[in-house]
């Protein structure tokens, strides 16, 4: 049994990783290699370029970063900073900046910049702790 998690595991970092590069080279998008995106995360393809991750952060299932808003013809760049975790169904709006060390509680909507060192969470995303730390992939010290 430990066998079949220790391949799992391995098959999903490797799959997660031809996903990123994928993200990466055909989509021209500003991905460290250090950085996990969950399969069913959405990253805006209409302006990939406008979408950039820091080393080691984590994009989890069903969130979504965007880059652009048709409606208003905004086309701007977003970015997440090193050591951040992005929630699940979490949607990150055009032009917005997230520091370093952030988690970004599920289901929330981030409408302005995150300053670094903070949990955010609701809709619209508001500091409920300041002054924290994250490790690798977000986690939280």
């Amino acid at each position: 049994m430990v066998v079949m998690t220790k391949i799992r595991n391995t098959g999903h970092v490797l799959l997660t990783s031809v996903r990123r590069g994928f993200l990466q080279h055909l989509y021209h998008m500003d991905i460290s290699s250090t950085a996990r995106i969950a399969f069913g995360a959405y990253l805006d393809k209409t302006n990939p370029k406008g979408i950039s991750i820091g080393d080691e952060s984590f994009v989890a299932v069903g969130a979504m970063i965007l880059a652009h808003d048709y409606c208003r013809s905004l086309y701007k760049k977003t970015s997440i900073g090193k050591q951040c975790f992005i929630g699940a169904r979490s949607i990150i709006l055009p032009g917005v900046s997230i520091g370093d060390h952030v988690i970004v509680g599920a289901g929330s909507v981030v409408t302005k910049d995150v300053k670094s060192n903070c949990i955010v969470a609701g809709n619209p995303a508001k500091i409920i702790k300041e002054n924290i730390n994250t490790t690798k992939y977000g986690k939280l010290i």
